[in-house]
């Protein structure tokens, strides 16, 4: 029989695990997932998350269950770093307050704490006596690249699930599966949405973050030829775009507020907007960083090329424009170009103006494949 189980793709070990646990009652009442990313930890915690809160055991299609997918339901807490460097005291004394009330619609309340490995010692004193001895009702489930990242306090005081790292072909067969696409596309949704099996299958099932991509492939197009006012009209373009789908998740806010209005308090609509913040803050992080990964996806393709490897390339359908830029650059000026891609995506953790930072990405690349001395450059 079906259940929220089955979407773990890539991890039989786990969804083993998890489904016998909730079989035998034998529920921890604190996880630690460690694995790399694109490893399906967000997918697993949520599938644990609507077992434990759903009615039905984690069907998975009841209402309950999709509350949970859309971070929606009130017993579900999704929380993620809300420093440029990681978790701060003022958010787990948050959670910490939260842990102690009472469910408001399931018999149990799950929290989702995502890079864990990002607490410092300051945070995680704030969180060890809740994490040690939370509420009977009350499971928490923290996410981490490595276990060996996670403070010893922490990693002590938790069940840890290990989560294998999924070879590119497999992942590429899971996300063909599962979303009903070809294994081509596939790949290239891996590439867009750094090797995140959930987050690939969303991408290539939506025809306009597919467009998306097209028109980052197309700003990096011509780069060598762009002045400074074609370059930042790009950024600009590209950041309207990615903001676009935010559109919809504030809409899906305001309407949920509405509709809850009547029996709200003051201090729970507070909340409410708290949360949905956080979420379009996350939302816009998840799209720029995209911007990072097909970037330096494409990148990784023309290194493939000028290496001499073209059966490594994973953007087929653009293997023409790969080609003419491994034409015009050698393999020490694309490493540079890679060097500014994660820089631009450190800089996006930071907060930085999303305008600013896909502009300076552009810039940056110029410079790295084409130099001062491009055709364009050497005419301003």
């Amino acid at each position: 029989m079906a259940d929220a189980f089955d979407g773990i793709l890539g991890q039989p070990q786990v969804r083993s695990l998890l489904r016998s646990s909730l079989a035998g009652d034998r529920v921890s009442h604190a996880y630690l997932f460690h694995g790399p990313a694109g490893s399906s930890k967000t997918r697993a915690a949520t599938a644990l998350a609507q077992a434990l809160v759903c009615p039905h055991g984690g069907c998975g299609t009841c209402e309950v269950c999709a509350k949970v997918a859309r971070h929606r339901h009130p017993d579900v807490r999704f929380e993620a770093p809300e420093g440029a460097a990681g978790y701060v005291v003022a958010q787990v004394r948050a959670i910490v307050s939260d842990v102690s009330l009472a469910p408001i619609q399931a018999a149990r309340k799950v929290y989702v704490l995502d890079r864990a490995d990002l607490m410092n010692a300051a945070a995680a004193n704030a969180f060890l006596k809740t994490l040690e001895e939370p509420p009977a009702d009350v499971v928490l489930i923290l996410l981490a690249r490595t276990r060996e990242g996670v403070l010893p306090t922490i990693a002590s005081r938790c069940l840890a699930v290990p989560f294998r790292q999924i070879p590119p072909d497999e992942a590429a067969d899971l996300v063909a599966q599962a979303a009903d696409v070809t294994p081509s596309r596939a790949r290239v949704g891996l590439a867009a949405c750094g090797g995140s099996i959930e987050r690939a299958v969303s991408f290539v099932k939506s025809n306009e973050r597919m467009e998306f991509r097209r028109e980052v492939l197309h700003a990096l197009e011509g780069l060598e030829m762009a002045d400074a006012w074609d370059v930042v009209g790009r950024a600009r373009g590209l950041v309207v775009l990615a903001k676009a789908p935010l559109d919809e998740v504030r809409a899906a806010h305001e309407a949920h507020l509405r509709d809850h209005a009547d029996f709200l308090g003051k201090a729970a609509v507070r909340q409410i907007e708290l949360r949905n913040k956080r979420e379009l803050s996350a939302k816009s992080l998840e799209s720029l960083r995209q911007i990072a990964s097909i970037a330096g996806s494409f990148l990784r393709d023309v290194l493939a090329v000028c290496a001499e490897c073209p059966d490594l390339v994973q953007n087929a359908d653009v293997r023409s424009q790969v080609e003419r830029c491994a034409l015009a650059v050698d393999e020490a000026r694309v490493v540079r170009a890679l060097d500014a891609v994660s820089a631009c995506e450190s800089a996006i953790s930071y907060n930085v103006s999303p305008e600013t930072c896909v502009s300076a990405l552009l810039f940056e690349l110029r410079e790295a494949l084409y130099g001062s001395h491009s055709p364009r450059s050497a005419c301003l």
